[in-house]
Parts: structure tokens; sequence; C-alpha cells
């Protein structure tokens, strides 16, 4: 038996649950438009395992969403997890936002690409066949009227994640479906986190990072002109 706590902060989602052997016990999430990780996700974890009836010491691992996605929302959920894999002497588990994000949607036909929000006309994006198995890596690109076209082409295409929203104007192939109002949730992480568990996939604790795919870009703020 394998209780997993499974962290989601890669997005303006915070998601927490609790599942065992890779089944949901307890989840809370929270979807405002903002990100408010650092005041939520402390009281979210409380929230699930008082609701699973779950004491941390009965925790068997921490999986925790490792991006890409927000550099701030990585950070906070990475950090959480570390600490409570440190306090407890359990193993980190990291799983890939958009190989979670994939299994938000069921086809039958066709390919999955998950796509995050970047900035301008970027998006992260991944593709998936229909099983969920990645078809194509991990990239940041910006999307134009010819992106996907090789998929689009042979396949129905089902654009899922906050990153389809900014392409529905450009991408208008008859093949492509737009499911724009799903996020990285920590409910699609359970059945990914248990199966790392039993194969013993996990991470160095002490030295995992985040996957930010580009660097995080800080702006300097502008010096004021001194007022006499």
């Amino acid at each position: 038996m394998a209780i997993i706590l499974n962290i989601e902060t890669s997005t303006k989602n915070c998601s927490v649950s609790i599942a065992q052997n890779g089944k949901i016990l307890a989840i809370k999430e929270l979807n405002n438009g903002n990100y408010s990780h650092a005041e939520v996700l402390h009281p979210f974890i409380e929230d699930v395992l008082r609701e699973a009836n779950i004491l941390k010491l009965k925790i068997n691992a921490i999986a925790v969403s490792k991006g890409p996605g927000s550099y701030t929302g990585l950070r906070i959920g990475v950090s959480a997890a570390k600490g409570l894999c440190f306090a407890l002497n359990i193993p980190l588990i990291s799983i890939d936002t958009l190989t979670s994000l994939s299994c938000a949607v069921d086809i039958e036909e066709g390919v999955i690409i998950p796509m995050l929000d970047a900035r301008r006309m970027e998006v992260y994006a991944a593709v998936f066949d229909k099983k969920n198995q990645q078809i194509k890596t991990t990239t940041a690109q910006i999307i134009n009227e010819n992106s996907f076209t090789e998929y689009l082409k042979k396949n129905k295409v089902y654009f899922i994640g906050d990153g389809a929203q900014k392409c529905k104007e450009i991408i208008t192939h008859k093949n492509a479906f737009f499911i724009d109002d799903k996020f990285p949730s920590s409910k699609e992480m359970a059945k990914l986190s248990f199966e790392k568990y039993k194969k013993n996939d996990i991470e160095d604790v002490a030295y995992f990072e985040p996957f930010y795919l580009k660097d995080f870009i800080v702006i300097p703020e502008k010096k004021k002109k001194p007022t006499f």
C-alpha cells in the first residue's frame, strides 16, 4: 500500500491531493486567476490529510509537478515537497507537468497537445498519443499558422491547457479541437506518481530542481530620476 501526497503548483491552479495506490482520497484546489500558492498550499496539505484521516507519518512519498510552468509557482511547490521529504525521511517523486495535463482528456483517435501559456504568442508544449505516451519532447515555441501542421494533416489534434486559448484564432485547421478549461491538477498526478513509486523512480531530494525549460527573465526596475 502506498500513500502519496501530490502537489501541483506549476500554473495558477494550486492543487493538492492525497492518494492511496493511485486512487484519490481527498483533493483541494484553487484557481482564482491569481498565484496564491504561497498562502494556500500548506493549508491545503493539512486539509487533505485531515479529510482523508491520514497522519503525515503515514505518507510514503511526496510527488511534485516538476514543470514546465511558472517559475515562482514551481519554486513554491518544490520547496514545500522537499521540506516534507526531509522532515519525514521519505522519497520525492517528480511528475512532468505536460504529461499530467495530457491525462486530463480521453480520446479514441488522434493526438493530444497539452500547452501552457508562456508569454506573448509563446507556449510550452509537447505531443502525446491517445494512450498518453509522449511522441514529441517538450519545447517552448512561438505559435503561428503553421504550428503542428505535421499532426493536423493526419489526425484530429486536441489542444488542451491555458496555452490553447491563444491558438484558437491562429490555428484554424478542421482537425484542431481546443479544450482550454483544463489546468494541470494533482488529480491526474495520482496515478502517475503511484506508477513511479512502484518502480522506485525517485529524485535526489538535495539536488532536484524544477524543469524551467528556459531561463527566468528578471526585468530590472527603471531607476527613478532624482528629485531636487
